[in-house]
């Protein structure tokens, strides 16, 4: 069945099992897919898939999964197919979640963008400007997507966030592949299509809970066995996890411990629905909390680092951001703060256990080990040029022997 037109791109639409078939056969046949969804996100635990855009070379199939009772088909079709997509983790993460399934290999022209200079999280609307010369009409971007037929005008916002992704992708491989940088993009896109990037730590759920920062190692044992019971709840469910057991009840039901359900009416956002739905595996899971053995109770928050500490993170930071702008970059592309503090923290003693300690692709390490290491074991100095002729530029220089000398003299 063919959706109204939309600006002479070929449109199908995908309500059938044998039209999911047909297109199920043309993912097997296709060099690559191009993949966008509409979701909604409001009243369950995961989203709510209502449309998949597919781009092929020769027109886009827009699947209606309100009218197929059985997507697996076309899950089974994109595990052996090369994707392309924009900011697609959010996309991935549904196929994760509901199917355990995710394609065989990914090109994220937002990934993309970031090392051809546009920055960490361009809009699609802004790469189709600037990359092909098309201003996108957003009007639909709060559409009811549950609605049907669908209008031509969502037609065609659905096709126009298909449309251009083989263009972006061909032109920013050129622009990577002039600046030398093709492979750098290449090495984060395995990431997206392994199931563990959407997975959730077992061991640290409790890392979700506002307000665990407070708490010692045992109460954080409890806060993670509440927030296991809470995440299979809801999944179960398919509800927010704020609709089980909010936050702030969460932490209250870790200082009550309760040990009978009668005793959970203490907690006044705990009502009769809730005790009686949830009651025995929240004290079940608080005794389980409480007999955790010592030596496998979660970790705290790590400690302040300390003044001394802070400011070296912070003398990184600005070597990391004067390397970034000099490479044209976003600073947390190449090596978020986090990352940093790690360094600081551990103090590795060598270029490459600097890298192995936050486990640095290989153009991060090209980029990055040898000017933070020089810094690091004073080789090399920030300093800033310009400032005088109102042109700042922070620069990273090597000194030379005497220099290096200088300085151990004077701090020794």
């Amino acid at each position: 069945m063919n959706a109204p037109a939309s600006s002479g791109q070929a449109v199908a639409l995908v309500d059938t099992p044998e039209a999911l078939a047909q297109t199920c056969a043309r993912i097997a046949q296709a060099p690559r897919v191009a993949l966008d969804t509409e979701f909604h996100t409001e009243k369950s635990y995961t989203p709510h898939l209502m449309v998949v855009q597919l781009l092929f070379e020769d027109g886009v199939a827009l699947v209606d999964p309100l009218a197929l009772r059985d997507l697996r088909p076309l899950v089974d079709a994109l595990a052996g197919a090369r994707v392309v997509g924009h900011a697609l983790s959010s996309d991935l993460r549904i196929l994760a979640d509901a199917f355990e399934s995710l394609p065989r290999e990914v090109y994220d022209t937002q990934v993309a963008a970031a090392f051809a200079g546009y920055g960490l999280s361009i809009s699609l609307l802004d790469l189709v400007r600037d990359l092909c010369g098309v201003t996108l009409r957003k009007s639909q971007t709060v559409s009811d997507w549950s609605t049907r037929p669908f209008t031509p005008k969502q037609v065609e916002y659905l096709v126009d966030d298909v449309r251009y992704l083989f263009r972006l992708e061909d032109t920013l491989r050129e622009k990577l592949r002039a600046r030398g940088r093709e492979t750098w993009a290449q090495e984060e896109m395995p990431a997206l299509v392994e199931l563990r990037t959407y997975r959730n730590d077992p061991k640290r759920l409790y890392l979700r809970v506002s307000g665990n920062a407070r708490m010692n190692r045992r109460e954080l044992g409890i806060l993670n066995e509440l927030a296991h019971l809470r995440d299979r709840y809801a999944r179960e469910r398919n509800i927010p996890l704020k609709y089980v057991l909010p936050d702030d009840v969460m932490i209250g039901l870790v200082q009550l411990r309760p040990k009978s359900v009668e005793e959970l009416s203490q907690l006044r956002r705990i009502d009769a629905g809730t005790r009686r739905n949830l009651g025995d595996r929240i004290i079940e899971a608080v005794r389980r909390g409480e007999t955790i053995a010592d030596e496998e109770l979660p970790p705290r928050a790590p400690k302040p680092l300390g003044p001394q500490r802070e400011a070296l993170v912070s003398t990184m930071a600005v070597l990391v951001s004067a390397l970034a702008a000099e490479n044209d970059l976003p600073t947390t592309l190449l090596l978020p703060r986090a990352a940093l503090e790690r360094i600081a923290r551990e103090a590795p003693q060598t270029p490459e256990a600097l890298g192995d300690v936050v486990k640095l692709t290989s153009w991060r390490r090209q980029l990055a080990v040898d000017p933070l290491w020089e810094m690091l074991t004073g080789e090399s100095v920030l300093r800033v040029r310009g400032y005088r002729d109102a042109d700042p530029r922070t620069t990273i220089e090597r000194l030379d022997e005497a220099e290096i000398s200088a300085g151990e003299t004077a701090t020794g």
